[in-house]
């Protein structure tokens, strides 16, 4: 959310960041004058109550003098009544201030490109190399059927589309990513493991920006009050210090958790509907940091590196790209994405999003820190990644090593997990 002062002091900025987002810049003089009608009525409150203390502290002085003070104490009544008023449409205001407020997006950085969507995006860099085949690739859905690995059909059968059952060794690979995502993050990188719910209330959706905006991407439960299943760890990680204080010798703070995340994809219809990538239920362990506000970019870039030093054990062939404005999304003010190479698409599929949300979430979620032991607070800022989506990087390693004999190697990191190197055609418990 961003700081009203902001909008205050240079709407234009905050126009200027909309109009390059192709957003409503409208947005910005909305606020401004139903903020300027706050600011009217709570001046004329103070002003108000001056008066009436003014007066009332005047009135036993005038009984004193033997003055009839009966017109005076009515008339400071009415006045109390009127102040009331103009109390209730100064909240009012506010209220409907706050509202607008909470639906304008984050402020980019200088350095996010321009661009209306993903075309757009900027490569940075690649790794990895990618392999040339002497048969022609398959998708991953296709190479994971024919191993008996993945069952699409009971899935739905259980559930309905857009779900999936993980069976033997394919069940075993998803175990063994989530425990060596989280072994290289906590044991090498320096993050702290958690695990957290996985239903969350409003106010965890709303400091993270999902609501109010997009309920519609959210799974509901029908109780009184509302939970929701979690869309990612990120939420209730970001979460863990909402209304808090944090000291500055404690900054920064490097969480990971592994969650199963739940999406309702409403605004994807018709977007790959076929395995892996875009599914309502799926695992990821999610990164999220919190830091001093100079240290945020820096932060980024190494959040960054250690989503990429997965794809680097895992030698799946990758590529990171700055993303534009189009693409960039609601909290961030900078945003990386890792794409995976996928052989049997043809194309490049997003593995991870790593962003910089400044202190945009941290105004939603009140979280602040202090400088010094007694040092006035300061909102911090937050970030957050994919290290990494699970599903995804299935469907990475079934592409990029699938065999002419319908096999699958796997790559040598992952050899403590699995307790074999390859995926046999045919399959295998």
């Amino acid at each position: 959310m961003l700081d009203i002062a902001l909008v205050r002091k240079d709407p234009d900025a905050v126009r200027d960041s909309l109009r390059r987002r192709g957003a409503d810049t409208g947005m910005v003089d909305r606020v401004l004058a139903v903020d300027e009608r706050w600011r009217a009525l709570t001046t004329e409150v103070e002003q108000l109550k001056a008066r009436k203390n003014a007066v009332s502290e005047s009135i036993p002085q005038r009984k004193k003098a033997g003055e009839d003070t009966a017109p005076v104490v009515l008339e400071m009544r009415q006045l109390g009544d009127r102040i009331k008023l103009l109390e209730s449409d100064a909240d009012a205001a506010a209220e409907e201030r706050q509202a607008l407020v909470e639906v304008i997006p984050n402020l980019p950085h200088e350095s996010v490109p321009d661009g209306a969507d993903d075309a757009a995006n900027i490569e940075v860099r690649r790794g990895g190399e990618i392999r040339a085949y002497d048969f022609t690739p398959l998708p991953h859905w296709e190479v994971g059927e024919r191993l008996g690995i993945i069952d699409f059909s009971r899935a739905t059968k259980l559930t309905g589309s857009r779900f999936i059952v993980m069976k033997g060794l394919g069940a075993r690979l998803e175990r063994a990513l989530i425990s060596f995502f989280l072994d290289v993050h906590t044991r090498e990188r320096g993050y702290t493991e958690f695990l957290t719910p996985f239903m969350v209330n409003r106010d965890s959706l709303f400091g993270t920006g999902q609501l109010p905006r997009f309920e519609e991407d959210l799974f509901k439960c029908q109780v009184d009050p509302p939970y929701y299943l979690i869309p990612t760890a990120e939420v209730p990680l970001t979460n863990l210090h909402r209304d808090e204080i944090l000291e500055a010798d404690a900054l920064p703070l490097h969480y990971t958790a592994y969650s199963p995340c739940f999406r309702s994809e409403a605004g994807a219809a018709g977007r790959d509907t076929r395995g892996l990538v875009r599914v309502h239920q799926f695992d990821k362990v999610e990164l999220v940091k919190f830091c001093k506000p100079e240290d945020s970019y820096d932060e980024l870039e190494t959040m960054v590196a250690d989503a990429e030093q997965l794809l680097v054990r895992l030698e799946i062939p990758y590529r990171v790209v700055s993303v534009c404005l189009g693409d960039l999304g609601f909290t961030p003010s900078k945003k990386y994405d890792l794409e995976i190479w996928a052989p049997g698409q043809n194309r490049w599929i997003e593995i991870s999003s790593c962003s910089n949300c400044t202190d945009f979430q941290a105004r939603r979620a009140n979280i602040k820190f202090r400088r010094q032991p007694k040092g006035k607070p300061e909102y911090l800022h937050t970030l957050n990644g994919s290290g990494l989506a699970v599903g995804r990087t299935i469907a990475a390693l079934l592409e990029n090593f699938q065999q002419a004999d319908g096999s699958v190697t796997l790559p040598a990191a992952l050899a403590p997990y699995m307790g074999v190197d390859r995926i046999p055609a045919g399959g295998v418990s």
